[in-house]
């Protein structure tokens, strides 16, 4: 068992490495995660604590990819291979959103184990490129986008959530999902998993997602305390969703890969969205640069407080 000194004595309370305690009626070794995960002797100590292999170790140190900011244009030919040419590392010092990112339902869709269907049990479902399904070569049809989610908690002052384990999901350019859809229910495409680094992020190579009838554009996502808890979906500490900007979502939609995304997304609005409608999604929107030629990168703080319980609620009908 890892052995904790006592704290320091502090004119503001007591304190452990500098920080103040979360809890300062409790020891330090009972702060709670995130804080062990803010303030612990070292990132190596941190890994070995919350129980994540060799392999987890290295895709954390993976540092984020961003795409190169252009003009939209409703003209331009979409890219269906390859990936976006990486130009910049994400921000990490992105003003904070105004309060927590909202539980939301993982929808009926979800491939965590949670209704049947299990891609969390699969090997290689750790991985950075969600364009193919586990085991193939083949990439699915669509705009490329990179998608960068930083992680802080709350509980321990805003502290980037290294070692979290992030799991995204969301349907392809025609609607479908994976594993659940018509025709492609041997398909695991456009799901994966990565670890956060020490800035809290990871970032996933994907494509923009298409628009059915009912829903805003969007893409699922649960955070899990580390890699080892990924098997059992009762572990994650959040479940939300992002959503994508009108106007990149019109330009991509008048591409023929996308056909019929344009028409629903006249159907609903973010005000309307059985999701997003609470607030026009004012803490899930994502900040997109990029163009539908060279694709787009699109970025989120994702704001969990693991001082209060998860509370994503049962799917309102589709995800």
């Amino acid at each position: 068992m890892t052995r904790f000194p006592d704290p320091d004595v502090t004119p503001d309370g007591p304190a452990y490495e500098g920080r103040l305690l979360a809890r300062p009626d409790d020891e330090v070794v009972d702060q709670g995660i995130g804080f062990d995960l803010g303030t612990l002797v070292s990132r190596r100590g941190i890994l070995g604590i919350v129980g994540l292999g060799a392999g987890a170790v290295a895709l954390a140190a993976c540092s984020p990819l961003a795409i190169s900011a252009a003009t939209p244009s409703a003209s331009a030919t979409p890219t269906t291979t390859g990936t976006p040419t990486p130009t910049a590392t994400a921000s990490a010092s992105a003003a904070l959103p105004a309060g927590e990112i909202p539980d939301e339902t993982a929808g009926p869709y979800p491939g965590d184990g949670s209704n049947g269907p299990d891609v969390l049990e699969q090997s290689g479902i750790i991985r950075r490129d969600l364009r193919t399904s586990l085991g193939s070569s083949a990439i699915v049809e669509g705009v490329p986008a990179e998608v960068t989610l930083r992680i802080t908690d709350i509980a321990s002052g805003d502290a980037p959530f290294a070692g979290v384990a992030v799991y995204a999901w969301h349907c392809d350019a025609q609607g479908r999902y994976s594993m659940y859809s018509d025709g492609v229910t041997g398909e695991t495409w456009l799901r994966g998993v990565q670890i956060a680094d020490a800035n809290g992020q990871v970032t996933f190579t994907t494509i923009v997602p298409g628009c059915y009838t009912g829903r805003w554009p969007h893409i699922h996502f649960e955070v899990y305390p580390d890699a080892a808890s990924i098997t059992d979906a009762g572990n994650a500490i959040a479940t939300s969703q992002l959503a994508l900007p009108q106007a990149m979502l019109e330009t991509v939609y008048a591409l023929p890969a996308y056909d019929g995304s344009a028409r629903n997304l006249t159907g609903v609005s973010l005000t309307s969205d059985n999701v997003f409608g609470e607030d026009g999604g004012a803490l899930q929107m994502a900040t997109v640069t990029g163009d539908a030629s060279a694709g787009y990168s699109a970025s989120l703080v994702v704001r969990v407080d693991t001082g209060t319980a998860p509370s994503a609620g049962a799917a309102p009908g589709r995800p």
